[in-house]
């Protein structure tokens, strides 16, 4: 078993359920002490831990909502300063551009991308300071590079503009061994999804396959070590275009 984070301490936002989940027990394979950040499930929380120790992996965790008011802030003081970050949380909205109103606009910036971005500049003045890191952020399906949505244009903006996120963060820290990338997945098979959603998935992947959480966390795993790889935005969708 590679080990290669032994001794890190990885701050998972999000990582009680879906890819998040996945990614919390692959780290902890790799030697990584986990502090999973859940948002209203204290049985899902519990569970994923429980799964992490009996992996022979460490995990604590805690609960916070994280579309709360100061949240980001809230979630960094609750775990202790982490060498790797991982944000793969952030509510998807499926509204035409034309029937958005500004409540809806504010609500899905804030919690795609402000969020996200107070906790990148939060950790990464720790990170510089130890001269070393790792963030890991999750876009949306096919928000690797600008394009246009017919349904999905506010979530996907947000989303689309963690790689500019993701690209200052490496230009700022990248000579201090911190890395900063983006994996944008297309369309995964978690527990949210229900049997429409699935169908849905396979009639509209070019490979004909699901995306499974797992495998979104092997890539994960095998992308965080590399220090060359940095301020990436990477589309893991089989070719997916919707």
């Amino acid at each position: 078993m590679n080990r290669v984070f032994s001794g890190k301490k990885a701050l998972v936002v999000g990582g009680s359920g879906g890819i998040g989940a996945a990614v919390s027990i692959k780290l902890a394979e790799m030697g990584a002490d986990i502090f999973v950040h859940g948002g209203h499930s204290e049985e899902k929380l519990h569970q994923i831990i429980k799964k992490i120790r009996g992996l022979g992996g460490k995990a604590e965790g805690f609960l916070h909502p994280a579309d709360q008011e100061g949240a980001a802030e809230a979630i960094l003081a609750k775990a202790p300063v982490p060498d790797i970050l991982i944000c793969s949380w952030g509510p998807f909205l499926q509204r035409p551009l034309a029937e958005m109103n500004a409540e809806q606009w504010e609500s899905i910036v804030k919690n795609n991308l402000i969020f996200p971005g107070i906790l990148v500049s939060r950790v990464l003045r720790n990170m510089i300071d130890k001269d070393w890191g790792r963030i890991l952020l999750f876009g949306g399906t096919n928000t690797d590079i600008i394009r246009g949505f017919s349904t999905s244009a506010a979530y996907s903006a947000a989303k689309t503009a963690l790689g500019v996120l993701a690209k200052s963060a490496a230009i700022q820290a990248g000579s201090a061994d911190i890395t900063c990338n983006v994996i944008c997945p297309g369309l995964v098979e978690t527990e949210y999804a229900d049997d429409n959603m699935k169908e849905y998935i396979r009639a509209r992947s070019p490979a004909g396959k699901i995306e499974k959480p797992e495998d979104i966390a092997e890539f994960a795993a095998a992308i965080l070590p590399l220090s060359q790889l940095n301020g990436a935005v990477i589309p893991l969708d089989y070719g997916l275009k919707l």
